[in-house]
């Protein structure tokens, strides 16, 4: 197995553990809302967590959730403006959307560590054990993943067809 292929196996690892991840935060976001109103509303003692971690979790789904768009390229694109221009121009234009990916990701990542370390000594009221800095690990994270995608796209072009990302295609009706 060659360089390439490799890269490309672990981008569809990455990729998954990405959707999982950003899956399973959504999950427990459902889950917990309706334990904290609970609480609150039927038995009258109000829990203090359930908000501040959804918010944590959105944090997560948010932006691992992202990255995993960007490699599906399925996010929101101008495609109207893409198809009424000429080839030459919107291969440019795609290029510049790249080399746009690319700066945003290393601002991620740069200003995310940055950002993590200045709050590493920081804690969340609602849970004194979680360093802030795990709370905005999301976005260097986010930033490197994506960072990673987008190699993956100029090196080796978009997923081939075997990619679980094409496994969910619409269902026709009956």
């Amino acid at each position: 197995m060659n360089a390439r292929e490799r890269y490309r196996q672990a981008m569809e690892r990455l990729y998954i553990a990405c959707i999982v991840l950003a899956g399973s935060t959504l999950v427990v976001i459902t889950l917990m809302i309706p334990v904290g109103v609970f609480m609150r509303y039927v038995m009258n003692n109000p829990l203090s967590w359930p908000e501040p971690a959804s918010v944590i979790l959105m944090l997560v789904f948010s932006f691992i959730g992202g990255a995993a768009v960007y490699r599906a390229n399925v996010h929101v694109a101008v495609q109207a403006l893409i198809n009424a221009v000429t080839p030459g121009i919107r291969s440019a234009m795609l290029h510049f959307v790249d080399v746009c990916m690319g700066v945003t990701a290393l601002f991620m990542i740069g200003y995310g560590v940055h950002l993590c370390v200045i709050t590493r000594l920081s804690t969340m009221a609602e849970f004194p054990w979680l360093s802030v800095a795990w709370v905005y690990a999301p976005i260097p994270i986010s930033g490197l993943l994506t960072l990673l995608f987008l190699i993956e796209r100029i090196w080796l072009g978009s997923p081939p067809q075997t990619s679980i990302m094409y496994s969910d295609k619409a269902m026709e009706l009956e």
